[in-house]
């Protein structure tokens, strides 16, 4: 992987709905499972309102979508999946989101940190609106990343839990828009796998071969940015010392 190499690292990828983290980054977790790497997925909701069927419930919906991310996490080599106890369409990035995914954090002490990217409200290209729990996970994993998680004065009652302050050194925010991005990964060879795992999201796939079809086009504009066949676009930082 170029500049990361995943070997013997723990990653931790943060989610708002149940496929939020196979969209983004459903390749690079895959491609970094495969060189070893322990990946764990902490998602803020079940994706309980992800239906337009008249005849569904939320929590027949809940229930189909976790086992549907648990499907599709074991195809990636994801090692764990959490969920927290959130409602689809009501997340906010207030400080008790923020705090549990501090206690992630301090529990895995992971190497890195992918989540959503939460400075787009709209990506005026496709006539999307980007959702708001989209935007509050990603808001809400940057402020525990830093400085929440790092200091010793924050939440300084998760140390009788056995959860010391861990510093976050990398971060890499899922980039819809290519351009944006600076740091691409060359998932060729682990494309397929996430085509495979996207495919199992039953309940929110309804034409797979229009995902599909949109999948393979941005990865080959990353790819062209990349200077391979396909690639997964992120914004990355690297947090100082």
């Amino acid at each position: 992987m170029e500049g990361i190499d995943f070997r013997g690292k723990r990653v931790l990828v943060v989610g708002a709905h149940p496929d939020d983290n196979d969209f983004g980054a459903g390749a690079t977790v895959a491609k970094a499972a495969g060189q070893g790497a322990e990946v764990i997925y902490l998602i803020a909701t079940a994706g309980q309102r992800g239906s337009s069927d008249e005849n569904m419930t939320a929590e027949r919906l809940s229930a189909m979508r976790r086992k549907e991310q648990g499907d599709a996490a074991n195809v990636l080599g994801v090692r764990e999946v959490h969920f927290l106890d959130y409602v689809d369409g009501e997340l906010v990035p207030d400080i008790r989101l923020k705090e549990q995914i501090v206690k992630f954090i301090r529990r895995y002490r992971p190497d890195f940190v992918f989540t959503m990217d939460p400075s787009f409200f709209y990506y005026k290209n496709y006539g999307m609106v980007n959702h708001s729990d989209h935007r509050a996970i990603g808001e809400a994993t940057l402020d525990a990343c830093y400085p929440l998680a790092r200091d010793l004065m924050s939440f300084p009652d998760h140390a009788r839990e056995g959860l010391n302050p861990h510093k976050v050194k990398d971060l890499l925010l899922h980039s819809f828009v290519p351009e944006n991005a600076n740091f691409y990964v060359d998932v060729t060879d682990t494309f397929e796998t996430k085509i495979k795992a996207l495919s199992l999201h039953k309940s929110q796939v309804g034409d797979m071969q229009r995902v599909e079809k949109r999948m393979r086009d941005r990865a080959e504009v990353s790819g062209r940015l990349a200077r391979c066949r396909y690639a997964e676009s992120f914004v990355r930082l690297q947090l100082p010392d």
